[in-house]
């Protein structure tokens, strides 16, 4: 990956409801060489044994939601959040500070015009405001139910449970800077994608000229 001398980083959230094709999206921006963070991946690695979470959600929610090896279950954790709004809020007020923190220390070490962080939750968890820019993966709920069936084999009762969680559609479309509609036409994808890493390489410069004038004048 090139490398560059750089004042800030120009941080995009990426943000779409569940099986929208975030990860998709990701990785095509990652071919083009934008460093990507991704918010589920560390909620994973904080939820293991002897990590920063794990205790906090083993006194919470017990012993029950380990699977034979001593580890979080993740599906088990997941039935009980989407069956019990309270339950859910917890088990968030123990990840979220915990993500952000180390999604703050990723940027920090970031040498690259911009990055995208994957926040499935970025409207849920008040969090735009960390972001210059919000990029929102659009995608028919149809589409969604099928993709998250394929990839987790799990019932399309609990997907709805958890599209129904998350903010509607429209909400979420609001706060979009930027969006794309993925709704499995390749060709038009790989063209979005294109322009918009086009796009945020120029905007990255916007900011970074801004924040040189800004130091020079202090």
């Amino acid at each position: 990956m090139q490398q560059y001398e750089m004042a800030s980083v120009f941080t995009i959230a990426l943000t779409g409801g569940i099986g929208s094709g975030k990860s998709v999206v990701a990785s095509l921006f990652e071919k083009l060489g934008a460093p990507i963070i991704d918010s589920d991946a560390i909620s994973k690695n904080i939820i293991l044994p002897n990590k920063p979470c794990f205790k906090e959600i083993i006194n919470q929610f017990g012993k029950k939601i380990l699977t034979n090896k001593g580890t979080i279950d993740r599906y088990k954790l997941r039935e009980i959040i989407f069956d019990d709004a309270v339950a859910r809020v917890k088990l968030e007020n123990i990840l979220h500070p915990v993500i952000f923190k180390d999604i703050d220390s990723q940027i920090a070490l970031i040498n690259y015009p911009y990055c995208l962080v994957i926040v499935p939750l970025l409207i849920e968890t008040k969090s735009t405001q960390r972001f210059d820019r919000i990029l929102v993966i659009d995608a028919l709920e149809s589409l969604q139910l099928k993709r998250v069936v394929e990839r987790d084999s799990v019932s399309p009762i609990l997907i709805k449970k958890i599209i129904k969680t998350q903010v509607a559609r429209k909400e979420r479309l609001h706060y979009a800077n930027d969006i794309i509609v993925n709704n499995d036409e390749i060709i038009n994808l790989n063209k979005s994608i294109n322009d918009l890493h086009k796009r945020y390489l120029k905007l990255s410069n916007k900011k970074n000229i801004n924040d040189v004038c800004h130091e020079s004048r202090k």
